[in-house]
């Protein structure tokens, strides 16, 4: 059976590997990737038989890829210390999951199961995980601190956030004035992961691609939003943001 690994923390793909290796005979680790946007483009290259996936992951979390898979003909074991709720979404839709630490005896487990199940039917019970967790639906609410206390956004009215050193300014796709928070860029950008929406187009901006209204090629080019914003694309992260493009 080959297998592939997605995980943002390399030691934990080591140690998973590692663990395959010796307790898994029977299963190849044919590849293994930082995150969901570098495997996009090979995973159905590779066809395998069992995905090792994170869930909490940067840019694109483990169940915003399966979102993005065009074809869903493997099955899915979750290395997650993800919440009790999602836990459940889990079991309830057939799929298998490990906490971390990963237990040997638990992987063990779960590979066995992954034998038995019927690979023609992982399509189906991921899109009902997909359903449960309703994550094309709900906007992620959230709070962020001001001079003033805290304030509560959600995520659907964010058209992007910039950076302005040890702060972060939302700017809105409502007619709200800017709003200046003392988080930072990347701690706004753990906060709105998970809804699916933002990207990370340049080190000084974090995006809403709902509201991106097209894109102007150059070096790294830049992205206009709806509201007339130019918006530059660093040239490091210009092809995750094509490909990302592409999916939409």
């Amino acid at each position: 059976m080959k297998a592939v690994i997605i995980d943002d923390e390399k030691h934990c793909r080591e140690v998973l590997t590692t663990l395959i290796g010796k307790y898994c005979p029977e299963v190849e680790v044919a590849e293994s990737f930082t995150g969901g946007t570098e495997a996009l483009e090979s995973i159905e290259k590779i066809n395998p038989d069992i995905l090792f996936l994170d869930i909490e992951m940067p840019g694109m979390n483990g169940f915003e890829f399966i979102e993005r898979c065009t074809k869903k003909n493997f099955e899915v074991i979750f290395t997650t210390a993800y919440n009790e709720y999602a836990i459940k979404a889990i079991k309830h839709s057939a799929l298998d999951y490990l906490l971390k630490p990963i237990d040997k005896d638990e992987l063990i487990e779960a590979v066995q199961k992954a034998k038995q199940q019927n690979a023609q039917k992982t399509s189906s019970r991921v899109e009902q995980l997909l359903s449960s967790l309703n994550l094309k639906k709900e906007a992620k609410r959230f709070a962020v601190p001001t001079l003033e206390g805290l304030i509560m956004l959600n995520s659907d009215e964010i058209l992007y956030c910039e950076s302005d050193g040890p702060y972060c300014t939302f700017h809105f796709t409502t007619n709200a004035k800017s709003l200046l928070t003392s988080k930072t860029l990347k701690e706004a950008e753990e906060a709105l992961q998970g809804s699916g929406d933002f990207f990370r187009v340049h080190h000084s901006f974090l995006i809403n691609l709902k509201f991106v209204q097209k894109y102007i090629r150059g070096e790294g080019g830049e992205v206009i939003m709806n509201n007339g914003k130019s918006i530059p694309v660093a040239r490091s992260r210009k092809q995750d943001f094509l490909k990302v493009l592409e999916k939409i």
